[in-house]
């Protein structure tokens, strides 16, 4: 069981003693009730921070999903790959900063080199990763890194229809030899295609501050 305090309560309470100033009674049962200990389990903390990041994760898909369509309508299928090349970090890294968090994805077979993943998240893909090759399911999942202060959740991204094989389908199949001129221009190391619907694409990796999880709780 961990304790947490309320550290501004007690800030304010040893500072009316060590001022020399008489505390009321009222004052200081206010104080003692502030103060009052807030028991949260390990338990409690780990499934707030899966909820937390299934919504966090939900938040960031629609918004990657709504601009790639609407980039799609306006510009076409080339023309909404350099939309997403210059417009898709700062669009996840927005939702992050929203809740207070850092957003990514990563994946082994990466099209923006920053997409690959760390060693933790290399761990971990490669666990989506055997679960897929085996149909075993994959369900989001919470790790302690950095000393236990931070909750990583990441779960799995999948192909989720036809529209993604646009850019991630196979060449001269489901990719279009104008898209493939511009993914080969943009992204001359890329690893993300030959994919079909259902595939395993990545996983959301979303680092989330324990003290915040907390918070909410």
């Amino acid at each position: 069981m961990k304790i947490y305090f309320n550290l501004i309560s007690l800030v304010f309470f040893l500072w009316a003693c060590n001022s020399g100033k008489k505390v009321e009674k009222e004052v200081l049962e206010e104080v003692n009730q502030s103060m009052e200990i807030k028991k949260v389990s390990e338990a409690e903390i780990l499934n707030e921070s899966l909820k937390w990041g299934n919504e966090i994760a939900e938040e960031a898909q629609k918004e990657l999903m709504s601009a790639l369509q609407k980039a799609i309508a306006d510009k076409g299928v080339s023309g909404a790959i350099e939309y997403c090349n210059a417009q898709a970090f700062p669009l996840v890294e927005k939702v992050g900063e929203k809740h207070g968090v850092e957003v990514s994805r990563v994946s082994h077979n990466y099209r923006n080199p920053a997409d690959q993943p760390n060693e933790m998240e290399a761990m971990l893909l490669d666990a989506y990763e055997y679960n897929e090759e085996n149909g075993i399911e994959s369900k989001p999942n919470i790790q302690e890194i950095d000393g236990g202060e931070v909750l990583l959740y990441t779960k799995a991204i999948k192909i989720p229809g036809g529209l993604c094989l646009n850019c991630h389908g196979e060449p001269g199949k489901d990719i279009s030899a104008e898209t493939l001129m511009k993914l080969d221009e943009l992204y001359p190391k890329d690893k993300a295609k030959g994919h079909k619907v259902g595939d395993l694409r990545g996983i959301w990796s979303i680092a989330i501050p324990k003290k915040e999880v907390v918070k909410r709780l």
